[in-house]
């Protein structure tokens, strides 16, 4: 081992404790990988940015946008119709649900399909009268799943083909990954609905507004004419509320109701305003004591703010991109800065009861927001966050939606019959989408999920440096050392386990990058087949079925399912042994070693 590849290994192991802890975003991570193996020499500087001008970087990107097309059109709620008729059954409720999110996955986004179908799933499963942890796994499984048919299907599909073809001048088609993908996803669908959903831990869990105790810290008070605070503007009264972990929700004054206290930051408070505060009881009765307010009726309040007419309420999940990870609604003045009111907050089922201004947000968080119906729009947008109510299309865009599921077939046919690339086809299936209005120009990069594209530009040039500094070869001699005797369907075995546990804790693309010059210079050494253990780095990293924190699936589902982090495992653990079996005779019989 020379110093470079001693630098590198140092830097790649760094790379992996930072993403394993998870204290900052693994874009991040990645990039100050790739700034200091430049700063080593490892990475030229005239390469450094080369991954984001990468093929597979540009055809994640496109990917994404014609999926945030789809999905923006309405064009897969027609599918969605389907889901009501079979709710009362839970075999054939799970079964729809599931089969259709890996159908929709094998062709847009599995994060996409998973925020299309979880609202619908959420209430067709609680109007049923069960849980929704039942169904929520399934279904992120699902979605994980059906990614594995096809090139477009999931990122490590895409890094896998371009690699292919950086190394033999052919990439992976379309559907080169159905024979082994399609497979697996349909015998580990199977798994999931005779065993999986079964050994689901369901605990008792409420829906909607139950979910969130907001009646234990929603309260009324009156203004009287002994208090101090007459006189005195919204906005100083919010400053000393917040000064007590408390905030000002909405008012009434003169039987007129002020929805967004934003907006009246300089009305002046007088004798019978009623001001509907959001804190503990012990909190606001201390509050509304030593100012001299009046406390009234709770109940009031909380039908105040609840049941109005003109304001509404919306549970939302919290998604790996949102602005106010790691932050509480202190740091950014959530309110205020969103338009709306934040409510109550949710984690792995479990309501938190503490003070909310002092809660940190994390993935999978439900919250519950309240605010007129355009601001909470704007404000779930800004969040970047996926509600947890079903949209209901407007028939005034079912003609887009049939536009652009027709852009998007032709653009896929063109590829399955090799006329243009992937790249150019969903290219001017973009561009088609935005001249054709389907996606709104303002809003052509808002389904980018732009820290998977910036981890794909740095982790590709580390990857490329791996097999430039031969650090690839020194961990392929190392790995044949232990296992070079063994069979080399063993081999692929043990590649595949590999792939699949690294994943269960580091991002897929990035286990992909890492995994498949590994695998083929393992396939080169031994003068086996590369193509049955490129593809099995592909099943392995798209697989990743243990944590909820190895799919931004499985993080997503973890609130509104109210999952703990080990019930992951209870079904994953039996669906990747299911996976490992059926892969391995799969990968021998369609890619013969």
């Amino acid at each position: 081992m020379n110093t470079d590849q001693a630098i590198l290994l140092t830097i790649l192991l760094a790379l992996l404790i930072l993403l394993v802890w998870g204290r900052w975003r693994y874009d991040i991570v990645a990039l100050g990988a790739l700034f200091v193996a430049s700063l080593f020499g490892l990475v030229p500087q005239t390469e450094l940015f080369s991954g984001f001008g990468n093929p597979a970087t540009i055809t994640v990107v496109l990917v994404l946008i014609v999926s945030f097309g789809l999905t923006k059109s309405g064009a897969v709620e027609f599918i969605t119709e389907v889901i009501e008729p079979v709710a009362t059954n839970p075999f054939l409720h799970i079964a729809t649900l599931t089969f259709l999110a890996a159908f929709l996955s094998m062709f847009m986004n599995n994060i996409g399909a998973l925020a299309l179908l979880m609202p619908i799933a959420i209430q067709s499963t609680t109007a049923a009268g069960r849980p929704p942890a039942t169904v929520l796994m399934p279904l992120s499984f699902g979605s994980i799943l059906g990614g594995l048919v096809t090139l477009i299907g999931t990122p490590p599909n895409i890094l896998i083909a371009n690699y292919r073809q950086q190394v033999t001048g052919e990439a992976f088609t379309m559907f080169d990954f159905a024979p082994v993908g399609g497979g697996i996803a349909i015998c580990g669908i199977i798994f999931m609905l005779f065993i999986g959903w079964r050994l689901v831990k369901v605990r008792k869990q409420t829906a909607g507004l139950e979910l969130f105790d907001v009646e234990k810290y929603l309260f009324e008070l009156k203004v009287t004419e002994d208090t101090a605070l007459l006189g005195k503007t919204v906005k100083e009264l919010k400053g000393m509320l917040r000064e007590e972990k408390m905030d000002l929700l909405s008012m009434v004054h003169k039987r007129e109701k002020i929805s967004n206290v934003y907006y009246a930051r300089v009305h002046i408070l007088s004798k019978n305003d009623l001001l509907m505060i959001q804190g503990s009881h012990e909190d606001v009765d201390s509050f509304a004591a030593t100012h001299k307010l009046e406390m009234l009726a709770a109940e009031n309040a909380r039908e105040e703010i609840l049941h109005s007419d003109d304001t509404q309420i919306s549970e939302i999940v919290v998604t790996p991109n949102s602005p106010v990870l790691g932050r509480t609604p202190a740091d950014i003045r959530f309110n205020s800065k969103y338009g709306v009111n934040l409510l109550a907050a949710s984690r792995s089922g479990t309501p938190h009861r503490s003070r909310l201004r002092e809660f940190e947000f994390e993935v999978g968080d439900v919250l519950l927001l309240h605010g007129g119906e355009e601001e909470l729009q704007e404000a779930i947008i800004k969040l970047n966050c996926y509600p947890l109510a079903r949209r209901t299309l407007d028939h005034k865009h079912s003609g887009k939606a049939l536009l652009a599921l027709a852009v998007f077939i032709i653009a896929i046919a063109s590829v399955a019959s090799s006329l243009i690339s992937i790249q150019l086809a969903l290219g001017i299936a973009t561009v088609a989408m935005a001249l054709l209005k389907i996606v709104p120009i303002r809003e052509f990069y808002d389904g980018i999920d732009w820290p998977v594209v910036i981890l794909l530009g740095a982790m590709i040039p580390l990857g490329a440096a791996l097999e430039t500094s031969g650090t690839t070869m020194l961990l392929v001699d190392g790995i044949l050392s232990l296992a070079g005797d063994q069979s080399p369907v063993l081999i692929i075995a043990m590649l595949l386990i590999i792939t699949m546990t690294v994943s269960d804790v580091l991002n897929n693309a990035a286990t992909a990058i890492l995994m498949a010059p590994i695998a083929y210079h393992i396939a080169l050494s031994l003068n086996l087949n590369p193509d049955a253990f490129l593809m099995a780095v592909a099943v392995g990293a798209s697989c990743a079925f243990l944590t909820p924190i190895g799919h931004q699936n499985n993080a997503l589902i973890m609130g509104p399912g109210g999952y703990k982090f080990s019930d992951y495992w209870r079904v994953g653990l039996p669906l990747e042994v299911v996976i490992v079996v059926v892969a391995l005779p799969l990968l021998l019989i369609f890619w013969p070693i």
